[in-house]
């Protein structure tokens, strides 16, 4: 058997950020649509807040596919020279089980988790929305800019904080116009990227804030949100992390990727733990909004949360498309197993 390996340099070369917001988008319809299956994720911490991992996997009919991604985050890994997030995909024949293709996960994992981001706040968020927040200023945010800049070009202001060190979202906003450039040819030159010291005065001014830290205790608090403010929470994806204060649930129109894994796992398991929200109060999928199955926002003063914990699905779908492609172009290695 043969399967086609891409490294990190590989991945870069046929992976976009437009067609994998595209990818992510179909894949919520099939999943909605019961054309694909979500396997249970398995999370491990080897010492909280510091490092972690989780594997998750699934299928996809249309596709012909299942596979599943490893991923680790080691945050020490900075003063080792080595990236914090790490991680493979691995993917499979779903008429053989004859395994295709192995792919460094970690750049795939960046934009497609960019683009569940931005997709929450593409169905969710005021149409009109210039000022955008990110909580956490690590490997994930680049992405979940531009993604945003993506599908939100009249983003006027962009306010990044990270709760720990000021001086890394300093640092972090003075190089992120040029890693946009660079990395996904968007020039940002016209949008104010600012460093958020104190989240109280720049939360209340902002339309949509996406939240990617490992938090286990709430960094954003309830009085702090302005009326129509959408949130998209990416951050939470192991039972116990939580981002924003449970109260901001009570009221707003909720939807998630996936119901089980954000239910368990996700921002969600916190207030329904504590009997803030019931499940009842979930919209549903992001899929079945996608769709028109669900209704959404329906005026500029609600308050919306898109949960996201991350699929599997949405990494074979960037897989898939990558493997195709660097078969077309002649990329990465062929190797017997």
């Amino acid at each position: 058997m043969k399967m086609r390996v891409l490294n990190t340099e590989d991945v870069m070369k046929v992976v976009e950020m437009k067609p994998v917001v595209e990818a992510v988008e179909q894949v919520y319809v099939q999943k909605s649509r019961g054309e694909a299956a979500v396997w249970p994720t398995v999370f491990y911490e080897f010492e909280p807040g510091v490092s972690d991992m989780d594997i998750k996997s699934g299928y996809l009919k249309d596709a012909g596919l299942f596979g599943h991604k490893t991923v680790s985050l080691f945050t020490q890994n900075k003063g080792k020279g080595l990236p914090e997030l790490l991680g493979c995909i691995m993917v499979f024949d779903a008429s053989t089980g004859a395994p295709v293709g192995l792919l460094d996960g970690s750049y795939i994992t960046g934009v497609r988790t960019g683009a569940a981001g931005a997709i929450g706040a593409k169905y969710l968020a005021r149409k009109d929305s210039d000022t955008l927040f990110i909580l956490g200023a690590g490997h994930q945010a680049t992405f979940q800019a531009a993604a945003m800049l993506t599908e939100f070009p009249q983003l006027e202001t962009i306010y990044v904080a990270d709760p720990l060190s000021y001086e890394n979202a300093i640092s972090f906003v003075n190089s992120l116009p040029q890693r946009l450039k660079d990395g996904f040819g968007i020039d940002a030159s016209s949008v104010s990227v600012q460093a958020s010291k104190d989240l109280a005065e720049d939360i209340p001014k902002s339309d949509i804030i996406i939240t990617v830290t490992p938090s286990k205790q709430p960094l954003i608090q309830k009085e702090w949100v302005s009326p129509g403010t959408h949130f998209s929470c990416i951050g939470a994806d192991m039972a116990g992390k939580e981002e924003i204060d449970p109260a901001l649930f009570t009221g707003a129109v909720v939807f998630v990727d996936d119901m089980f894994h954000c239910i368990e796992a996700g921002e969600l398991e916190i207030p329904l733990k504590k009997g803030m929200i019931e499940e009842g109060a979930i919209a549903g999928e992001i899929g079945s909004l996608i769709l028109g199955d669900a209704k959404g926002r329906v005026s500029d003063e609600q308050i919306t949360i898109y949960d996201a914990t991350g699929m599997a699905l949405l990494d074979l779908a960037a897989a898939k498309a990558a493997l195709d492609l660097a078969a077309e172009k002649g990329l990465g290695q062929t190797v017997e197993i």
